[in-house]
C-alpha cells in the first residue's frame, strides 16, 4: 500500500521561504516520478512542479519559475518542494503526487496522493 506522508507548510510573510517535504513508502520510489500540486479555496488543483525519476528534468507552472525548486532524495524516498520568495498568490493546499500515466501538468493522470499541507502567505 502507497503512503505519502508530507510535512512542511505553515505561515509565513511574503518574500519569505518555506520547504515542503513528502516522504514515500509502498513502492519503488526511484523508479517513479514525483509532483507538487495545490488548491486554493473555491479553486481547481493546479500544477505546480514534477521532477523525473532521475531528477535529471524538472517542469514548473511560469508563475513558480526561478522560485520554486523541487528536488528528490531517492535513499530517503523523498521529494523536496523549496519555495523562496513566497507571495500571497501561492497560499494554498499543497499536495504531493507519485506515479504519473500521461501528463505532469494534470491532476488526474497522478496516481497516489499525499494528505496535503497548507501554506499560507501574509502580504
Amino acid at each position: 500500500q502507497v503512503q505519502l506522508v508530507q510535512s512542511g507548510g505553515g505561515l509565513v510573510q511574503a518574500g519569505g521561504s518555506l520547504r515542503l517535504s513528502c516522504a514515500a513508502s509502498g513502492r519503488t520510489f526511484s523508479t517513479l516520478p514525483m509532483g507538487w500540486f495545490r488548491q486554493a479555496p473555491g479553486k481547481e488543483r493546479e500544477f505546480v512542479a514534477a521532477i523525473t525519476v532521475t531528477g535529471g528534468d524538472t517542469y514548473y507552472r511560469d508563475s513558480v519559475k526561478g522560485r520554486f525548486t523541487i528536488s528528490r532524495a531517492n535513499a530517503a524516498n523523498t521529494v523536496y518542494l523549496q519555495m523562496n520568495n513566497l507571495k500571497s498568490e501561492d497560499t494554498g493546499l499543497y499536495f504531493c503526487a507519485l506515479d504519473v500515466d500521461g501528463s505532469y501538468r494534470r491532476a488526474g493522470d497522478w496516481e497516489y496522493w499525499g494528505q496535503g499541507t497548507q501554506v499560507t502567505v501574509s502580504s
